[in-house]
């Protein structure tokens, strides 16, 4: 078995013996603490392993950003595009009830 970090087993058996418990106890004890300790830590394989996953993921969110910017000047295109039709019309409609009013205005005379 290939422990995750560096712990010495036997001054811990020997403490735990000195301190009252039987060898067996101790050594139980020992086994568990290692199986406990490989199963919660995290090694250094483990940690580079997550460095290349976040390191994939930022690279796909760059590419999404980069895509997410095209579209944001695709639409500010088509909204300058939309606020020009749209004074076009307001200026033709402008003009176009001048007409109006001066029609009115000469039928009134």
């Amino acid at each position: 078995m290939s422990e995750a970090i560096a712990f010495d087993t036997h001054r811990y058996v020997k403490r735990l013996t000195e301190s009252g418990f039987t060898e067996r106890q101790a050594e139980t004890l020992a086994e568990e603490q290692i199986a406990l300790l490989n199963a919660n830590l995290a090694t250094k394989a483990d940690i580079e392993a997550v460095k290349a996953e976040i390191t994939k993921v930022e690279a796909g969110l760059k590419v999404d950003i980069e895509a997410v910017k095209v579209e944001i000047a695709k639409v500010d295109k088509r909204i300058e595009t939309v606020k020009s039709d749209l004074l076009k019309w307001m200026f033709a409609g402008l003009i176009a009830q001048g007409g109006v009013i001066v029609a009115l205005l000469q039928l009134l005379k």
